[in-house]
């Protein structure tokens, strides 16, 4: 018998290999003798990272950046084997949760810490660069990260907006509240590599960069924005769209994706003429999923909450359809599970939930506690199958 486990990370309680190496002592238990295939996966956003260090044999480069409010933060990378391709987690430091609720405001984040770590792998030879788009503070377009590889945002006067408003602070990231400002664009002192460099932005969003499914109505109420807020955004994000067409030629207002994290994938698109992939199936690509369940009897994969939003993206759909290609059936664990009747049309074998009604969340997310229902239901999944 063969059984592949690809469980997405239980967000705040468990990572993916956590979470795998739960379920394949489960199988173990009742198939002492299974061929269990294990993979770390992630969508894009949290658990990328470790997913593509591992399959490339990678390793972590640690350093210290600025967070979505200037502020020194220590962070990382991860970086291949042969060293030739960088893997960077926007959230590692451009990310939500780094900053503390009651300082939230997309108009004042930027996504400078980013463009820090694309600098220094560049310095370090890379010249291939996966970038998560998950999980982002900011509704900057990306331009606090090309400011931080030497882009330069010019205002009406030809003025550099930075030097302009902030003469005297050492250093002030481009940010959702001067998107409005830029007028022309110089890309002079731009980091030479570029030029030599391919990107690919993973990401699980097809919205675009403005308009009401854009990225600052969508994605800036969940980052401290008010309507109002989020209105005077999607503006500024709108005028800005008009001022990069003019300066690369392409319109990003409508592409889908390009609103993913603030419009970091317009400005990934439109700049560094990135690649933008749904993270899920650039992953499977990445670790030769299709090739290597083939002849499995059963695919068990997984997150920590299951809902509509799962068939749209996210790590279990991608699973499921490449499953499906080799009618492997797939079962959908979850620590949560909503819109159930929706999950089961999308195909899965199952659709179970690894707590009891009864549990009360916190209890939920202690990882022991998780660890060991996810050993357990798939201990009963395998006496099913006996």
């Amino acid at each position: 018998m063969k059984i592949i486990i690809a469980l997405d990370s239980f967000k705040e309680c468990l990572t993916s290999k956590e979470a795998g190496e739960a379920a394949a002592k489960g199988v173990r238990k009742i198939f002492p003798s299974c061929d269990v295939v294990q993979f770390p996966v992630a969508d894009g956003g949290e658990g990328m990272l470790d997913a593509l260090i591992v399959a490339t044999g990678g390793k972590r480069i640690f350093l210290r950046a600025h967070n979505p409010m200037m502020e020194i933060h220590d962070t990382c990378y991860g970086i291949s084997g042969d060293r030739q391709t960088a893997f960077i987690e926007m959230a590692a430091i451009s990310g939500l949760p780094l900053i503390p609720e009651e300082k939230r405001n997309p108009m004042l984040t930027t996504s400078y810490g980013t463009g820090e770590l694309i600098c220094h792998a560049l310095d370090l030879g890379c010249r291939n660069f996966i970038i998560g788009l998950g999980g982002s503070a900011t509704n900057d377009a990306g331009l606090g990260m090309l400011q931080a590889l030497g882009f330069r945002f010019l205002d009406k006067t030809g003025a550099d907006i930075i030097h302009t408003i902030a003469p005297n602070v050492p250093k002030r990231g481009m940010c959702g509240e001067l998107l409005a400002e830029v007028a022309s664009i110089d890309s002079s002192a731009a980091h030479p590599a570029l030029k030599d460099t391919h990107f690919v932005a993973a990401c699980d969003v097809k919205n675009p960069f403005i308009g009401p499914k854009g990225a600052s109505f969508v994605f800036a109420p969940q980052k401290g924005a008010d309507w109002e807020m989020a209105t005077k955004l999607d503006a500024n994000m709108k005028k800005l769209a008009g001022v990069i067409c003019q300066y690369t030629g392409k319109d990003i207002s409508n592409i889908p994706g390009s609103g993913a994290a603030g419009g970091m994938g317009g400005g990934l698109q439109a700049f560094l003429n990135a690649e933008l992939k749904s993270g899920i199936q650039l992953l499977l690509d990445f670790l030769h999923f299709a090739e290597r369940i083939k002849g499995a009897d059963l695919i068990i994969t997984g997150e920590g909450k299951a809902d509509r939003q799962t068939i749209m993206g996210k790590v279990p759909s991608g699973i499921l359809q490449e499953a499906q290609k080799q009618q492997i059936p797939v079962i959908l664990l979850a620590g949560k599970i909503e819109d159930k009747e929706i999950l089961d049309k999308a195909g899965f074998k199952e659709v179970l939930s690894i707590n009891s009604p009864s549990i009360s969340p916190k209890k939920a997310m202690e990882p022991a506690y998780a660890k060991a229902n996810i050993q357990r239901i798939v201990e009963e999944i395998c006496r099913r199958n006996i």
